[in-house]
């Protein structure tokens, strides 16, 4: 029997695998065989320097053997249980989620993914407040089920609009301020009157919750400015909305804080959707965050919702690995040191290359704005994005690539060393692309 190669495993996945968002005849996947914290190998034994962490989710690195060990005894024990009946592993897991999350949390509803878990926290606030608009914003991408879809902002909404009562608004961006502003005072001024307005003309009175990513991810990674969450905090308060911020993609140590809305002083969603960084990818799961109200309406009303493999027992272990191994190996303390290096490097690389119009993020979660020409911000082209990404391979670093964006965001065990190295490989790329 020949052995396995890269190109023995693509051609393999490419004639029967239905790949997502994709073109299923201009597909050329990469074939990974293992992988060990901050590294892939493929099946030719290159190594990859990952600061993708694959879909901003493998917060604790690859093959983490804690993790790893938690799922193998929980599979020795039970591999499955119904979600109607009580399991040990899944107390433990809501326990764990809740001794890291903000105050005023009482419950954990687990879903398969982050997707479910957005249509799930829209329909608790569709049923909190008997009210059916659901606003979001333009810039923004929450999944790709009904309700999570329509919610979602980007392009990817297009041709899968059929969930109904959603209405979108623009979110700060002042490299690309919607709102002609100059500065992070006006542009957040501008962007919270805007909603105002927004929620003004689709009558308070019939919008359920307004869903915010706390940061903007695949969108662009846009951190708000100061200010501007608790504006939207006070606006909910103010018409009686339920404010939902997705941390599916930030939460769990991401920015250098467990969920990314800590960064806003003053503000406490009624429910944060989560998945990705609270087991790392290791096995799908993600879930809802239940504030002490609405988790106390439902204590004798029926919620009409459920998931075959809510709280499955392999996820659950998993979950409770995952953040005991980040506690104690103090990944989200590492991520936010790790953080101020790589921001000053990214920082440097924007002074040296004038093909960057921007770099802009928070502890391991940046992107750099790619322009061909930088007084007109022009964005680079596909094509020039895909030769991007192949100089990034060709380097031996795994990149983000989303639009015109490189976005960097590798493991939180990432040391200083990997950083410098990607940062070298991020040089050279751009001084190729100049």
């Amino acid at each position: 029997m020949s052995a396995d190669t890269n190109q023995s495993i693509i051609q393999s996945d490419i004639h029967h695998v239905f790949h997502s968002w994709s073109v299923q005849n201009q597909l050329n996947p990469l074939a990974f065989k293992t992988g060990k914290g901050c590294v892939l190998i493929d099946y030719d034994g290159k190594e990859y320097l990952d600061f993708s962490s694959q879909l901003v989710n493998t917060n604790v690195g690859h093959q983490h053997p804690k993790v790893i060990e938690g799922i193998i005894q929980q599979a020795q024990e039970l591999c499955t249980i119904s979600p109607a009946h009580a399991n040990k592993a899944r107390g433990l897991a809501a326990q764990k989620i809740l001794e890291v999350a903000p105050k005023g949390f009482k419950k954990i509803f687990f879903t398969n993914a982050g997707a479910d878990a957005i249509e799930n926290a829209i329909r608790m606030a569709r049923l909190f407040t008997g009210r059916r608009k659901v606003l979001s914003a333009y810039r923004s991408y929450h999944g790709n089920t009904g309700a999570a879809i329509s919610a979602t902002g980007d392009t990817r909404r297009f041709n899968n609009e059929y969930a109904q009562d959603h209405v979108h608004f623009f979110g700060p961006y002042l490299y690309r301020s919607e709102f002609w502003s100059s500065t992070e005072q006006e542009e957040c001024e501008r962007a919270l009157h805007h909603l105002r307005r927004i929620v003004e003309c689709e009558n308070p009175a019939n919008i359920a919750c307004i869903l915010l990513e706390s940061i903007p991810g695949t969108a662009g990674v846009f951190v708000p400015p100061k200010g501007y969450v608790q504006g939207v905090r006070q606006l909910c308060d103010e018409f009686g909305i339920m404010l939902i911020l997705d941390e599916v993609m930030v939460g769990f140590g991401r920015t250098g804080k467990w969920f990314a809305q800590e960064h806003y002083e003053g503000v406490t969603p009624d429910l944060i959707t989560f998945a990705k960084g609270v087991n790392s990818g290791y096995i799908p799961v993600g879930g809802v965050i239940i504030s002490d109200a609405i988790s106390q309406y439902f204590d004798d009303k029926y919620f009409p919702g459920g998931l075959t493999y809510s709280g499955h027992p392999l996820a659950m272990a998993s979950i409770v690995a995952n953040i005991t191994a980040m506690q104690e190996e103090k990944m989200v303390e590492n991520a936010e040191k790790m953080g101020e290096i790589l921001a000053t490097g990214l920082k440097t690389l924007a002074q040296k290359h004038a093909i960057i119009g921007e770099v802009r993020g928070i502890g391991l979660f940046w992107a750099i704005e790619l322009v061909s020409n930088p007084e007109q911000k022009t964005k680079f082209t596909l094509a020039e994005m895909n030769k991007v990404k192949q100089l990034c391979l060709d380097n031996g670093l795994l990149p983000f690539i989303a639009e015109n964006r490189i976005h960097v965001a590798p493991p939180l065990i990432v040391t200083e060393a990997q950083i410098h190295q990607a940062l070298a490989i991020y040089d050279t790329v751009l001084s190729q692309m100049a």
